[in-house]
C-alpha cells in the first residue's frame, strides 16, 4: 500500500473506538462476510446510498482496502444509488489527502475514476451509478444501505441476498461552508474506522 494510506491506516487502527451501539449495527455485515468466508464463496457487497455520489463510494472503496489489509479473499466491492448523479470532487480530493492514488480515466458530467490503493492491486472504478446497474452485481450480494434515505426509498433490492442498514451522516451538509474539508476527513475516516472493525472480527 502506498506510505501515506498506511500511515491513514495505522491512524485508524490505533485509535479504534468503535461504539457498542456502532458495533451491534455492524455485526449483521460480519456474519454475512463471515458466512461466505467459511464456504469460500465469493463476497460481494453493494453499498447503496441515493446518489451514489459520497457515502457509498466511501465505504466501497474502504472495504475494498480492508479486505486487502486484512487478506480477506475474494471480496468484490460495488455501489449504487437510487438514481445516477455523479461522485462528488470532494470525494476524490479527501480521499487522494488520505493516500489513495486517483485519476480520471473518462471525463463527462458522470466522470469515471481509478482510485488505486498500490501500484500492483487492481485499481477501484468509482462513478455514480443506479444499485442495479449493469456494472454491479445481480445476485448473491448483500445491499448494504448508507443511507436513511435510500434505506427507505428501496424496499425491496432485487437480487440482494441480504440487505443490511449502516447508515452514515452526510458530509453534504458542509458544501460551502469553511468546514468542508473537515467534515468531509472525518467523515470517511469515521466510514473507514468502522468498515476496518467489520474485516478485523471475520476469521479467515
Amino acid at each position: 500500500m502506498y506510505k501515506n494510506l498506511a500511515e491513514t491506516i495505522k491512524g485508524i487502527i490505533d485509535v479504534q473506538t468503535v461504539s457498542e451501539e456502532r458495533t451491534t449495527i455492524l455485526q449483521p455485515l460480519i456474519d454475512f462476510i463471515q458466512q461466505k468466508t467459511n464456504s469460500g464463496a465469493d463476497i460481494n457487497l453493494n453499498f447503496i446510498c441515493t446518489h451514489n455520489s459520497r457515502r457509498s463510494h466511501l465505504a466501497q472503496i474502504w472495504a475494498q482496502v480492508a479486505s486487502a489489509y486484512f487478506n480477506i479473499p475474494n471480496v468484490h466491492c460495488y455501489s449504487g444509488g437510487t438514481e445516477e448523479t455523479a461522485l462528488f470532487p470532494k470525494v476524490s480530493e479527501t480521499l487522494t489527502n488520505q493516500g489513495f492514488n486517483i485519476f480520471k480515466i473518462e471525463e463527462s458530467n458522470n466522470p469515471v475514476y481509478a482510485i488505486k490503493y498500490s501500484d500492483n492491486a487492481l485499481p477501484i472504478i468509482g462513478f455514480s451509478k443506479k444499485y442495479d446497474s449493469p456494472f454491479n452485481p445481480t445476485s448473491a450480494f448483500a445491499a448494504i444501505m448508507t443511507c436513511s434515505q435510500a434505506d427507505g426509498g428501496c424496499p425491496f433490492i432485487a437480487g440482494a441476498e441480504k440487505r443490511i442498514p449502516i447508515t452514515f451522516e452526510d458530509p453534504k451538509m458542509s458544501d460551502g461552508l469553511p468546514e468542508q474539508a473537515q467534515v468531509y476527513s472525518e467523515r470517511s475516516l469515521q466510514i473507514a474506522q468502522e468498515i476496518f472493525y467489520v474485516f478485523s472480527m471475520v476469521k479467515s
